[in-house]
């Protein structure tokens, strides 16, 4: 059994005994079934919920939210649990807006208690064995010095400045991995988006919930992009060069730059794999870039249901139906495919939003689902999304492994050579 957690306006956490562990499915309070429930992996870690009253559930089975401690009398607000890559989420936390609404930050809010042993249990499952981005592997001593000499290796380059700030700063994974010398590495040339999703992660209006991180503000040359990435695909193991950033827009605006790129870095080496994660929206630079020789390509997804998708990704000038062309116009030519499912408990599971995933997969020829846990204030989510019945995020997983053979269930990229 696992109890409420909360946190005093100090940043100290405690647990309430007389509560039990809820959590939250859509817009409804449920508790957690034992099987969706895992020790906190390495690498979570725990976040403050501000102006927002931790829910838990009473002796009688009612569920209640907790506004006070019951020592000191303080205000308390919720915690949530923050996941490492490759645990897929199974429920947000149970909580309470207070009386003043209040953005949240864009963070991926994911349900936590303590049993009576004192050990931290989240709600999730993990879905991906690779531990490539265990967090173990980054941010160690020598960053700053790799940093510093990649830099004076690609001195002028902008697009290596930029990933320094995001390595240093930021503490981005896949900028990283390019001082790192190893697996899949950003390479991101796109200031400007054909979209104009939610819960955008690098913009965001100056009147909603802050994005993370900034994005990049200019588009690079082609030498700029060409050099670092041959570097990087001749000496990294694993390499990957991805276009397409959680620190930019949509890197196919910038498709004659992408389709040149893949061109020149091509007549230098054959290594390694040349990726790009796009809304898969633009026709023409779609098939610019595919004829240019792109070797896999991950589209990203928040629904496959028309109405939906339109509403989550707002997209400007392209449809649901644009991306379905495109994807299969990439399949034809024999691009890997994958797509970067944003999931979200109490909808992703919905019986329209499988059924119409399923379609897509199979229609389009994707090999691999990539499940990403949306990062998004749930009570932002719910206004635009109102709550139905769903199958519950285990079951979900289960349906898709079931229906989709084939297909590749998992969190991470792969190497195609």
């Amino acid at each position: 059994m696992a109890f409420l957690l909360y946190a005093r306006p100090d940043g100290k956490w405690y647990t309430e005994d007389q509560l039990r562990m809820a959590g939250r499915l859509g817009d409804r309070f449920v508790e957690p079934l034992p099987e969706e429930l895992i020790p906190m992996p390495p690498g979570a870690g725990l976040v403050m919920v501000p102006g927002h009253y931790p829910v838990g559930i009473a002796t009688n089975g009612d569920f209640k939210s907790m506004h006070k401690d019951p020592y000191t009398k303080e205000a308390v607000c919720a915690l949530a649990a923050l996941l490492p890559q490759g645990y897929t989420r199974t429920l947000v936390p149970a909580f309470a807006a207070s009386i003043k609404k209040r953005e949240l930050p864009i963070l991926g809010y994911t349900a936590v208690g303590m049993d009576e042993k004192g050990d931290l249990w989240v709600a999730a499952k993990k879905t991906e064995e690779d531990d490539k981005w265990d967090p173990v592997y980054f941010d160690t001593e020598d960053l700053p010095k790799r940093v510093k000499d990649k830099k004076r290796q690609f001195a002028r380059n902008r697009i290596v400045e930029n990933l320094a700030n995001c390595a240093l700063n930021y503490h981005c994974f896949t900028a990283q991995n390019l001082f790192y010398e190893r697996w899949e590495a950003g390479m991101p040339v796109s200031p400007i988006c054909n979209a104009a999703c939610l819960a955008c992660i690098s913009l965001q209006p100056a009147d909603c919930c802050p994005s993370p991180q900034s994005r990049i503000s200019f588009v690079p040359d082609l030498m700029e992009v060409v050099e670092p990435s041959v570097f990087h695909l001749e000496y990294a193991p694993e390499a990957i060069i991805s276009f397409g950033q959680g620190c930019e827009g949509e890197p196919s605006l910038q498709g004659d730059l992408i389709a040149d790129s893949i061109a020149a870095i091509r007549k230098k080496t054959k290594k390694g794999t040349i990726n790009i994660n796009t809304n898969a929206g633009s026709r023409p630079n779609m098939k610019k870039i595919v004829e240019a020789g792109i070797d896999s390509m991950r589209i990203s997804l928040f629904s496959a249901v028309p109405e939906h998708y339109a509403t989550y990704h707002r997209p400007q000038n392209f449809t649901f139906a644009d991306v379905k062309k495109n994807a299969k116009m990439a399949h034809q030519a024999g691009v890997a495919l994958s797509i970067n499912l944003l999931a979200y408990p109490g909808f992703s599971d919905r019986e329209q939003e499988i059924d119409a995933l399923l379609s897509f997969v199979r229609e389009c020829g994707i090999g691999l689902i990539q499940i990403r846990n949306l990062n998004i204030d749930p009570n932002f989510f719910d206004e635009h999304f109102p709550g139905e019945e769903s199958y519950g995020m285990l079951d979900f997983l289960s349906i898709l492994q079931k229906e989709l053979p084939e297909v590749k269930i998992g969190n991470y990229s792969k190497p195609l050579r």
